[in-house]
């Protein structure tokens, strides 16, 4: 495999069970990223949304399947007035979003069958995810069948956990033999935010312990210690540790026992228990969105205000945990849409921390726009500095994909 000569152009595609994500980023010029979605394949009521240079678009679109969708996607990238391309043939290489790698795919890999058979291989371990991932990359094999196709794994960040962090106390053939295991994920945003926070801090990653707070309607902690990924709080699957948006996180495996003697709930009943109707969604009784949650614990509403309280002391033990891990910390990042858009959350989760070195100056953290740029709100005398991160995960699958596109040269 070559790499293409000429200005790099990438496009990066996630592709999900009834959405298409997409971003296109042009090496020459940063500013002309372009970023997309098409929502509800499948389904009555499909529509593209794309904001790039020239603002956003929104158009209604047929319903129809994953051909219809790419189609829909590069008739938009290259709109005379709203797109981007002159012509399909411009892009230079793919990346590829896919969930689980498994043991195997410890970094970003150009794709051939091989790589494809291991992916669908891998679909017991993420059944949701792995299966459509594989189909919107053969589907992209098609349309684009001259330019290298590049696998970016979000379980590939943590593949430098060390055994006593990834091991559960199962017996040790349920690993060996079933590789039931903590893998992690958010791996590009936690590798993406570290890098940022330390170029930011002019200091070089890998002399930094980090534990980095991906806070959104999916949520994980990482330590990062010294450039590596030592623990995480998502584990076999998403559904470990933190209060999520729908998730429970962290669960005595007793309840689900009892709730099957008891109640008799099902093998589907208890995984949408998990996934679907716990979280700040159950807790709350109102939404699993933390801007509504936060809207009503502030008009008094008692149920609102313990979601939150529920979901930013799980985030505070967590660090508590990870400082310990790693005996220390330089930086903490908060990032996602509620770490970066919640100084409410930000404040609790934080909360009591000074013995650790990590003081929140209240006014910097009301005051930080997180979407927009790289916000300091740690006190000057803080030991710990703490920085929201406007996290990128598109941008560190396109680096990948570079990266692996070179390497394969």
């Amino acid at each position: 495999m070559t790499k293409p000569e000429g200005a790099e152009k990438i496009l990066v595609v996630n592709s999900g069970s009834s959405s298409l994500k997409y971003s296109f980023f042009d090496l020459e010029s940063e500013p002309g990223a372009v970023h997309g979605v098409i929502e509800r394949i499948g389904a009555p009521g499909t529509r593209l949304v794309q904001r790039g240079p020239h603002g956003e678009v929104t158009r209604a679109l047929p319903q129809g399947g994953y051909p219809e969708a790419f189609a829909a996607m590069l008739r938009e990238l290259s709109a005379p007035g709203t797109g981007v391309l002159r012509d399909a043939a411009e892009i230079t290489m793919v990346g590829h979003r896919v969930v689980h790698g498994g043991e195997r795919f410890a970094e970003a890999v150009v794709i051939d069958d091989a790589v494809l058979r291991a992916i669908d291989e891998l679909a017991p371990l993420a059944p949701l995810h792995n299966p459509v991932n594989a189909a919107g990359i053969r589907e992209a094999r098609r349309v684009f069948p001259a330019v290298p196709h590049v696998a970016v794994f979000d379980t590939s960040f943590h593949h430098t956990l060390p055994p006593h962090a990834y091991l559960y106390g199962l017996p040790y053939a349920y690993y060996e033999q079933k590789g039931i295991r903590r893998y992690g994920f958010h791996g590009m945003s936690h590798g993406y935010v570290s890098l940022a926070a330390a170029q930011h801090l002019g200091r070089d990653a890998g002399e930094l312990a980090i534990v980095s707070c991906h806070l959104g309607n999916g949520a994980s902690l990482c330590a990062i210690d010294h450039g590596r990924s030592v623990d995480t709080s998502m584990g076999f699957t998403p559904g470990e540790g933190l209060i999520m948006g729908t998730r429970c996180g962290d669960l005595d495996p007793g309840v689900l026992l009892h709730l099957q003697r008891v109640d008799g709930l099902s093998d589907a009943q208890a995984e949408e228990l998990l996934n679907e109707r716990s979280g700040l969604l159950g807790l709350s009784g109102i939404s699993s969105d933390m801007r509504e949650i936060e809207q009503a614990a502030g008009a008094g509403n008692r149920r609102a205000l313990l979601a939150m309280q529920a979901f930013s002391y799980r985030v505070r033990k967590y660090i508590g945990a990870y400082v310990a891990a790693m005996g220390g910390l330089d930086v903490l990042i908060f990032t996602g849409g509620i770490g970066q858009g919640s100084a409410g959350v930000r404040s609790l989760a934080t909360l009591g921390l000074e013995c650790m070195g990590i003081q929140l100056d209240a006014q910097r953290n009301r005051d930080a726009r997180g979407f927009d740029r790289i916000c300091p709100i740690s006190t000057d005398a803080s030991r710990v500095k703490i920085l929201v991160v406007p996290t990128n995960e598109e941008l560190m699958i396109a680096r990948e994909t570079l990266r692996a596109v070179a390497a394969a040269a």
